[in-house]
């Protein structure tokens, strides 16, 4: 009948109708869910993602694959984008958003198979909702001062590492991870600790293995000294940060030399050159003034946002200063952050004061490219993250990693707490819920049980792509869990084991954010009653 009154609105009009709606959007969240489920946990597999033109990707990140799939179904969009906004938001748990709401409306369907009204579930759903953020208030461990706890920052890390990559790498990518995080944390006095990840600078190099990335405490530039002669290390720098030029400039107004004999024309050429000459002097006056005494063998490094001409390259030479050219902005904003001091935009008036300091730099050739490493840093507040690896898909997979593990450690201490995993939460939810079910009043218990029910899937699918017999794996863990004991899985044997003794730990915010995202979501979908292509191109103004 609904489908009648719409043609007779708009003859052209598609239309799905009550049942079928439900139907097709129950069918396209478990056909989701069934693509990612096997990308779930350290033994995922991967998917392989083929392009138009013949691009090959490999990976296992959820997020990376939904954003590079080519999803035509309306309901699955829904969902896709629903996971990816919380990756965006978390930093992780898109895998987990997906699986959670595909379960809850495959575990629907069971009750409107016999006659359920959605509304019903649905309130059931929500009841459930609030009394699991409760329980997942309760069920977390606090940690006010997660800067603090090396070890546990590692472990919320090389947690999150393995499920992106391979165990060994994961390993060795923990402490590099955990460096970056505590190097650009910042406490502030009125706003308390602060941490921009941006501050950490991923470069990439087509070199070696992954397992060669490693951390710098400072900087790479990805260019190095022009000047032939000058040297290519030095060590206990005092860093000018430049931005002023350093190049013969003409005047802006059309002019010319006029000049009647061989001598009028060489005092006006010095004279007119004088302006950059008297620049490059105060900055040989000032590492004149820095490097005396018992610091007469440190080095005078100048890092310029603009221009050098070949002669100011060589009168810095021949004072002992290096000298970089044309550094990238995104470097000089991070520079003084790194080494500290300040951006100098005028040589006029030069002190001390506006030097940083590194204990050495060296400039290192890969090939063609040239990279300039500025390492040991006081207190540096950015910092540099190098990956290596043999092609590009090699580093765009160990770079995904890396954002979530960075990610991951800023959420600990954001958070102030963390949740333990390995389907802990999920199996300690499940039997909590079953025991509110008994204070739920009407039908609403059956909502609450589908909940439960839709709970189990973390744990089931981490048994299952362990290759593990999931009936017994869970039925063991839940044994425990009625107990009162909170026990994950071991992927390996697939008997409990305490998470907490193990350092696998999850995020708190994830958690909250994909039982609210994906309950939410599956809400919607069921309350959809007809699913129409009868309207105008929304969006845009007709």
């Amino acid at each position: 009948m609904a489908a009648s009154n719409v043609k007779m609105i708009n003859p052209n009009a598609e239309v799905i109708g009550k049942r079928n709606a439900l139907n097709a959007n129950i069918a396209a969240a478990t056909s989701l869910q069934k693509i990612v489920s096997t990308n779930l946990g350290p033994k995922g597999t991967l998917k392989m993602l083929v392009g138009g033109a013949g691009q090959i990707l490999l990976t296992k990140d959820g997020k990376v694959m939904l954003d590079d799939m080519n999803i035509a179904h309306p309901t699955a969009k829904l969902i896709a984008r629903t996971a990816t906004a919380q990756d965006d938001i978390t930093g992780d748990g898109t895998t987990s958003n997906v699986l959670f709401s595909g379960e809850l409306m495959k575990q629907s369907s069971r009750y409107l198979a016999d006659g359920c009204h959605p509304r019903v579930l649905v309130e059931g759903f929500e009841q459930a909702r609030e009394e699991t953020l409760k329980f997942l208030d309760s069920f977390r461990d606090e940690h006010k001062d997660a800067s603090a706890d090396n070890e546990l920052l590692q472990a919320v890390v090389r947690t999150s590492l393995r499920t992106k990559v391979h165990r060994e790498l994961a390993d060795h990518l923990t402490p590099i991870v955990t460096d970056a995080v505590l190097a650009v944390r910042r406490d502030q006095p009125e706003l308390g600790p602060t941490l921009d990840l941006h501050m950490v600078e991923i470069m990439s190099m087509r070199r070696k293995t992954a397992a060669d990335t490693r951390f710098v405490n400072g900087l790479v530039l990805d260019h190095g000294f022009r000047h032939p002669n000058m040297a290519k290390q030095a060590s206990k720098c005092h860093v000018m940060t430049l931005n002023v030029s350093l190049e013969y400039e003409r005047s802006e107004v059309t002019s010319g030399f006029f000049y009647k004999n061989a001598e009028e024309r060489e005092k006006m050429v010095k004279a007119e050159r004088k302006y950059t000459d008297d620049r490059v002097q105060k900055i040989i006056d000032l590492k004149n003034q820095v490097c005396v005494g018992d610091r007469a063998d440190d080095s005078f490094v100048v890092i310029n946002q603009k221009g050098i001409d070949p002669i100011s390259y060589e009168l810095l030479f021949r004072a002992g200063i290096l000298a970089v050219r044309r550094a990238k902005r995104r470097n000089m904003e991070r520079l003084p952050l790194a080494l500290g001091g300040y951006m100098v935009n005028s040589v006029d008036d030069l002190t001390p004061d506006c030097l940083g300091y590194c204990d050495s730099i060296q400039e290192t050739q890969m090939g063609d490219d040239k990279f300039t490493f500025l390492e040991g840093c006081a207190n540096a507040h950015s910092c540099t993250i190098l990956i290596r690896g043999p092609n590009e898909h090699t580093i765009r997979q160990v770079k995904d990693a890396i954002r979530d593990g960075l990610r991951a450690a800023k959420n600990v201490i954001d958070d102030g707490a963390v949740v333990p995993g390995a389907g802990a939460f999920e199996l300690a939810a499940h039997a909590h819920l079953l025991e509110f079910k008994k204070q739920v009043a009407g039908r609403a218990k059956l909502g609450v049980q589908a909940f439960a029910d839709a709970l189990l899937v973390i744990p089931k699918t981490l048994a299952e792509n362990s290759g593990l017999d999931t009936t017994d794996a869970i039925i063991e863990l839940l044994e425990q869990a009625f107990k009162g004991r909170r026990v994950g899985l071991d992927l390996d044997t697939g008997k409990a084991v305490l998470p907490d003794k193990e350092g696998i730990w999850d995020n708190y915010c994830v958690k909250r954010q994909f039982l609210h995202l994906g309950s939410m979501l599956a809400e919607k979908l069921l309350l959809v009653d007809e699913i129409m292509r009868a309207g105008k191109q929304m969006g845009k103004k007709q």
